[in-house]
């Protein structure tokens, strides 16, 4: 088959690789329909994140047809149209048994890996991901093999397009736990660093948890209009403000946001001493992050108020615990634990009330996934996501 791949750092590209096929009884087999880039690939994209192999199959966001079953799974069967969230998850685990999906304990084959950077505690396991996460093969593909199948394919109910439900793999259920992170009460003010498809997404699922206002902080004005249209979100462009912390006291009457939700991650882009910092210590390697957008989201955070964090972080420096601590802060934070969110997020898409296929400014075939991935990296044309069709 033909598949989009990792062959070293800034390097991908596309080519025959072999076709998957059923390996454990719950296994299923699925013909991609529809894949997208995500920002968090572009960590291990520029060498961020290890341990990346050439020939590596990318993608962890898809949707598609099921092709084929294994001996053991029953929920779904071969033709069934499906979205399948990003982390792959047993069911059985103590941890899958509270929803917190994403830190599943049966998924991961490679947990020396991680081990001694997560305290011994490895995560889930997660499509095209690095062998930090997995090593399983990634969905930017005309197949891919779906482990414990019956926990991980979501049927696609009719009237829910393509594009609405492949959104709804990864994108809209990170942002919606991230919302829903942040205890929303009426008459709240959150805001959200970052309006890619997390951030956009995060907004619009706190307008549904009942958000009285939310704010979108970015520096693209296209992105910054899709909050405004889809999220009625207020905007700061940060580039046109001396002070981000200091507009948001005075949107909030000094007060400062209820809750803050990062949506950024380890490759912020900012302004000032502290970036350049951050800059220099990265290209170093010294440090993995950037870490512009979660500081400026825990010093604008008011007292006693809640910061979710969606960025993905690996070693950051100079990280203002004092201010969570002597602020009083909540902060919660996850991989996304998308199996406990995908019946609402259905439910939403059906009646109408969330449909992120907005967020595909862009569609190549397959073929052209190398490209793709460029005009996402560097939001050319106003790349918000790039949309795989094998």
């Amino acid at each position: 088959m033909r598949a989009l791949y990792w062959n070293g750092v800034n390097d991908l590209r596309v080519g025959t690789v072999k076709d998957p096929e059923i390996v454990n009884p719950h296994d299923a087999i699925l013909r991609v329909s529809l894949s997208t880039t995500c920002g968090s690939d572009l960590h291990f994209i520029n060498g961020y994140i290890p341990t990346m192999q050439a020939g590596d199959v990318i993608g962890h966001e898809f949707m598609g047809v099921i092709e084929e079953v294994g001996p053991a799974v029953k929920r779904v069967a071969k033709g069934d149209r499906v979205v399948v969230p990003s982390f792959i998850v047993c069911g059985q685990c103590w941890y899958c048994q509270q929803s917190l999906y994403s830190l599943c304990d049966n998924t991961h084959p490679k947990p020396e890996l991680q081990e001694p950077m997560l305290g011994g505690y490895p995560t889930a396991g997660i499509y095209g991901y690095t062998h930090a996460f997995g090593g399983y093969a990634g969905a930017h593909a005309q197949y891919v093999r779906v482990p414990f199948a019956d926990n991980d394919c979501f049927k696609v109910p009719d009237g829910v397009a393509d594009e609405t439900a492949l959104f709804l793999s990864d994108a809209a259920p990170t942002g919606y736990m991230g919302a829903d992170f942040c205890d929303i009460r009426p008459g709240d003010t959150v805001a959200v660093w970052g309006c890619g498809g997390v951030g956009l997404m995060a907004q619009q699922s706190a307008r549904l948890m009942g958000a009285e206002r939310v704010i979108a902080i970015d520096r693209f004005p296209e992105r910054l209009q899709m909050a405004r249209e889809h999220a009625g979100a207020e905007t700061i462009d940060y580039t046109q403000v001396d002070s981000v912390l200091d507009a948001l006291k005075e949107m909030t009457g000094g007060r400062g946001p209820d809750a803050c939700i990062d949506a950024v991650g380890m490759e912020a882009h900012g302004t000032g001493p502290q970036y350049a910092y951050d800059v220099v210590k990265q290209a170093l390697r010294l440090e993995t992050d950037r870490g512009q957008a979660l500081r400026e989201a825990i010093m604008a955070c008011r007292k006693g108020g809640t910061l979710s964090v969606l960025g993905v972080y690996g070693l950051i420096d100079k990280f203002p615990m004092g201010a969570i601590m002597n602020k009083g802060m909540t902060v919660r934070s996850a991989q996304q634990h998308g199996q406990a969110y995908m019946d609402r997020l259905l439910a939403h898409a059906q009646r109408g009330e969330l449909n992120p296929a907005y967020l595909a400014t862009h569609r190549f075939s397959l073929e052209d996934g190398p490209h793709g991935y460029d005009m996402f990296k560097h939001k050319k044309d106003g790349c918000v996501r790039a949309v795989f069709a094998p």
